[in-house]
């Protein structure tokens, strides 16, 4: 499983950012849920948004509701974080994350309940 992260940059705030991550290997479960993480400097890892296979179910952190929407192609085998209306709180490196299982409607938002992560991508908002 391999997964790679991409779009991130440097946005005003109130900007828009559009990330996305190639997924490759055997991923293909229709029990997989792929997810969004970032780190601050000196922060720890959080949960951003996660979307399972079919993409029926999408959650999202607090923090992020209502301005960031996550979405998958399954035929282009990407996952997408749209960002809008940025604010510099958001300034963080983003990581795409997934599990090949998941168990009824249970929400996956913990780091270390995804086994496979992509490279970060830099997101830089300024005020």
């Amino acid at each position: 499983v391999q997964l790679q992260a991409s779009g991130g940059g440097l946005v005003q705030a109130g900007g828009s950012l559009s990330l996305s991550c190639a997924a490759s290997g055997v991923i293909f479960f229709s029990s997989a849920v792929m997810a969004w993480f970032r780190q601050a400097p000196g922060k720890e890892r959080e949960f951003v948004a996660a979307i399972n296979w079919s993409g029926t179910s999408t959650y999202y952190a607090e923090s992020v509701k209502g301005r960031f929407t996550i979405s998958r192609d399954n035929a282009k085998n990407l996952v997408h974080l749209q960002m809008n209306n940025l604010k510099p709180e958001d300034t963080a490196v983003y990581y795409c994350a997934t599990r090949l299982q998941s168990y009824g409607n249970r929400r996956y938002m913990e780091d270390y309940e995804y086994a496979y992560w992509g490279q970060g991508t830099q997101v830089t908002v300024s005020s």
